[in-house]
């Protein structure tokens, strides 16, 4: 197997202002309205995945990928293969209810990590914050993987298994961290050159929906308290706790899965984890824990579902489970033997009962969720779908034609290439840029999906995900197409990298050791004359626009406003919005459809808001 190349291989009375704050945020969940930058609310991006349990899913429309607002490094100090491609796994970026980007960096060649804040509008840095993390040994270089709670406290990695808590996030000036040690920090203040020399994270992570957090360490015992490799607990309240990866899997297992971030279930009462047999490519357990005790509760030896062999897994991986909204829990694993390397995604029940086939691609992803409904083509029967990325390695018995995919984990087909009973594909888009290393021989061949977890936004049926040709695409689900793109670099090989949609819906992708922030640049409007409260009106994207276009409205103070659609002569054509609204930025997505939900005719329109007695309106060009 060759590693170097694996990009390629290797989710009572209500007070009148809360009564407020209540309408504008089920707006936004309804809309697809994100909170007013500064307001209160919980993050928009927690952790890997989005959320406790890595679905990737958005709870604001995202913007269009118009161009590159900013961006910055995340990796001072690149350590390139010899062939040229980026064998490292970075850490998530996280994004606050605040619009604050928090960004781990590398600073060294092979070590050494920062946090850094910035503003999610402008890119301008609020604070940084040196850890003094370092990484397991490996092969790839693990990721700083951070979390945030939903208090908007950030957990980061430290020394000695150790992690920071920092509050006051979102304003200027680094804020105090506070050490914490899951054995007890009085012990690690004793002797703290001997636990940073055996004790180290090796998983991104995880923070629950009240604010504990969960993590992988890896330890040899040689440490004063002879602890070995497990999974950590520390409780919002302080508490902490911890399970040897020897104990939880019955002694079958010595050690958490490298860069495999803890997965909580929807009610947080289970906390799953991947644990292994040794340190590199290794066979190993799904382990279910109560997530306050760590006590097992289920475990599941991880299984290639054609040969019966037990599965691999790779420390030079990055894939996480995943857990649905029905509780079923999902995770990539490579088969074994190892021939073409593209895996399996298993499907488990919330105990760990085998639960459905697999779907036919495993490594190094974690799927992320798709509600049906934002797939208009589909007529199954589940309500929610899988995305994951569908590589073909030309190198390994692929035909080369990389793709993303929708799959049905309820419904099933016949692998063509396997002649195994895999998921149903529902969608499937293959990318675009040939890839010329390959295309003598396999004349499909192109550019392979650089990705270990796609952002999902149901507001716009949009996946959104990078490709190793350094390019951003936006997948739309409504019409099967690779329908926005941004180039980012010329292109690189990399380790897998995540997608985010932040606070504001900006795209947030990593190419080549930088982080881009990826949407528009609104044109300012004057404010319209008249009583109430001053207010600009913008349209952004495609002008003329064919499928969606986004519509920000601003108001300088507290309101009821009223966006609706207008054709030329001045009738209504459907109302986007009628609601209470803080001051601040909204934003809302025509997709060309009246009150009826019917296509509208191409031709010009207006979009108009409406605050007290002001109004301002902005022309759109609808081509059909």
């Amino acid at each position: 197997m060759d590693l170097s190349r694996r990009c390629r291989r290797v989710v009572p009375a209500v007070p009148a202002t809360l009564r407020l704050l209540r309408t504008t945020l089920c707006c936004a969940v309804l809309l697809g309205l994100p909170r007013a930058a500064g307001a209160a609310g919980a993050p928009a991006w927690s952790g890997f995945g989005g959320d406790p349990r890595h679905t990737a899913v958005s709870g604001v429309a995202s913007q269009p990928l118009d161009h590159v607002a900013w961006q910055t490094s995340v990796d001072l100090i690149p350590h390139y293969s010899s062939s040229g491609t980026l064998l490292i796994h970075y850490g998530s970026p996280l994004v606050t209810g605040a619009n604050t980007v928090l960004i781990p960096v590398k600073t060294g060649a092979l070590d050494g990590f920062r946090v850094e804040a910035r503003n999610g509008g402008t890119g301008s840095e609020l604070w940084q914050f040196d850890t003094d993390f370092t990484v397991p040994a490996h092969g790839w270089i693990p990721s700083c993987g951070i979390a945030l709670a939903p208090s908007n406290r950030l957990w980061v990695p430290g020394a000695g298994g150790t992690v920071f808590q920092l509050d006051g996030v979102d304003t200027a000036g680094v804020p105090a961290p506070v050490r914490v040690a899951f054995y007890g920090t009085a012990a690690y203040e004793a002797n703290p050159t001997a636990y940073n020399a055996d004790i180290r994270i090796c998983t991104p992570l995880t923070s629950d929906s009240t604010g504990n957090v969960f993590f992988g360490f890896r330890a040899a015992g040689a440490n004063p308290l002879a602890i070995h490799s497990g999974l950590a607990r520390i409780g919002a309240d302080g508490s902490a706790a911890f399970v040897t990866a020897s104990t939880a899997s019955a002694g079958r297992s010595t050690q958490v899965l490298m860069n495999c971030a803890p997965a909580m279930s929807n009610d947080g009462q289970t906390i799953y984890v991947v644990m292994s047999s040794k340190i590199g490519d290794a066979t190993g357990y799904l382990v279910a824990l109560d997530a306050t005790t760590l006590a097992t509760r289920a475990k599941v030896q991880l299984k290639d579902p054609k040969s019966g062999h037990n599965a691999n897994l790779y420390d030079d991986g990055s894939s996480s489970p995943a857990v649905g909204p029905d509780g079923r829990v999902f995770f990539g694993v490579v088969e074994s033997p190892a021939a073409s390397n593209r895996g399996w995604m298993l499907q488990f029940d919330a105990n760990l009962a085998s639960s459905g086939a697999p779907g036919s691609f495993g490594w190094d992803d974690t799927p992320s969720v798709v509600p049906a409904s934002m797939v208009p083509s589909y007529t199954g029967l589940s309500s929610y779908l899988l995305t994951t990325k569908y590589n073909s390695y030309a190198d390994l018995g692929g035909d080369g034609i990389n793709k993303l995919a929708v799959l049905d984990p309820r419904a099933t087909q016949v692998d063509p290439r396997t002649g195994a009973t895999v998921m149903k594909e529902v969608l499937t888009v293959a990318a675009v840029t040939p890839d010329t290393e390959y295309t003598a021989t396999h004349p499909g061949a192109v550019k392979e999906w650089c990705i270990n977890t796609s952002a999902v936004d149901p507001f716009t049926n949009s996946v959104y995900a990078g490709n190793e040709d350094g390019v951003l695409y936006r997948w739309d689900l409504a019409t099967n197409t690779l329908s926005e793109s941004v180039v980012l670099t010329p292109g690189i090989g990399e380790a897998y990298t995540p997608t985010v949609i932040g606070h504001d819906g900006r795209v947030y992708a990593i190419n080549n050791g930088t982080l881009f922030s990826v949407g528009v640049t609104l044109a300012a409007v004057p404010a319209a004359r008249g009583a109430g409260p001053q207010l600009r009106l913008a349209v952004t994207g495609s002008n003329p626009f064919t499928t969606a276009t986004s519509i920000r409205f601003s108001l300088a103070q507290s309101s009821r406003a009223r966006l609706e659609i207008l054709d030329i002569g001045g009738r209504s054509v459907t109302t986007l919005f009628d609601g209470d609204v803080p001051a601040g930025d909204h934003w809302v997505r025509w997709n060309g459809r009246g009150a009826d939900g019917r296509r509208t005719p191409a031709g010009v329109y207006f979009a108009r808001v409406t605050a007290g007695d002001r109004s301002a309106s902005r022309r759109i060009v609808l081509a059909r």
